[in-house]
């Protein structure tokens, strides 16, 4: 056995900071950072567009960074009426609800939207390896990615955790005004209740994760009319709600494309 250098993936406290006020902590990889921010605000319900957000500062100092947004004055109000304050963890997404009432937020059934080939599914699965800088490097990162119908990867970003991924990539496509009807997500963790809850929240109408959903979210897709896809491996995959969204005509039972 001979030594060698190994490389480690940042995590440090990102706070982001609504017209002067601190609203969320979150532990993140300090990466495309005007994505995380957009992202998490849309996703959240902060704001319903992307027009909303007037500016962003990120302001770096020896315990972190602080994301300071400029924000529509009507979304502040909301805000503060919501007074939900969040204290961010890599593995939960739930951390500082402050009620079970705070959990439920109203959510929109997604549009309807044209079946995604089926076949997109390991065909971006197979480019996946090659988008993930990060992970090559340390290892330890999520990815989220989104995924046209070709199934060719359009867009990727990671994050030590998940959520973080999800909404940086969740940033970068209402940044870019991508059609949110042309592809599907695709995420290299399980699905959560907040993933879906995320994904729905910006009209996106399929998810694909390589691992396990829980039940709960396996619930709120059925509701939110997103298809919930999971175990994808290879030419394989689970699919648990609203199986049309992939051409498919059976729940929770494995296909092969």
């Amino acid at each position: 056995m001979s030594p060698c250098q190994d490389e480690v993936i940042e995590e440090i406290p990102v706070a982001m900071v609504f017209n002067g006020i601190s609203h969320a902590v979150l532990l993140a990889t300090p990466s495309d950072l005007e994505d995380l921010a957009l992202g998490f605000s849309l996703s959240e319900g902060i704001l319903h567009r992307r027009g909303e957000l007037y500016d962003m500062e990120s302001i770096a100092s020896t315990q972190g960074i602080e994301l300071r947004l400029e924000i529509a004055s009507s979304r502040f109000a909301g805000l503060k009426e919501r007074r939900r304050t969040l204290a961010g963890r890599t593995g939960c997404g739930l951390c500082g609800v402050e009620s079970l009432d705070a959990l439920a937020r109203p959510i929109t059934p997604v549009p309807a939207f044209a079946p995604i080939p089926l076949a997109a599914v390991p065909a971006g699965l197979a480019e996946l390896p090659a988008w993930q800088r990060l992970r090559e490097l340390t290892g330890a990162v999520h990815a989220a990615a989104w995924i046209g119908r070709d199934g060719h990867i359009r867009a990727l970003r990671e994050d030590v955790g998940r959520h973080n991924a999800l909404d940086k990539l969740l940033g970068h496509l209402a940044r870019e005004q991508c059609s949110l009807s042309d592809g599907f997500v695709l995420v290299s963790s399980r699905a959560s209740y907040e993933m879906v809850q995320k994904v729905a929240m910006l009209g996106i109408g399929c998810l694909v994760a390589v691992s396990a959903p829980t039940a709960l979210a396996v619930n709120l897709a059925a509701d939110a009319g997103v298809t919930l896809a999971g175990f994808a491996r290879g030419q394989r995959l689970v699919v648990y709600s609203h199986p049309a969204g992939l051409g498919v005509s059976s729940e929770a039972t494995r296909h092969t494309p």
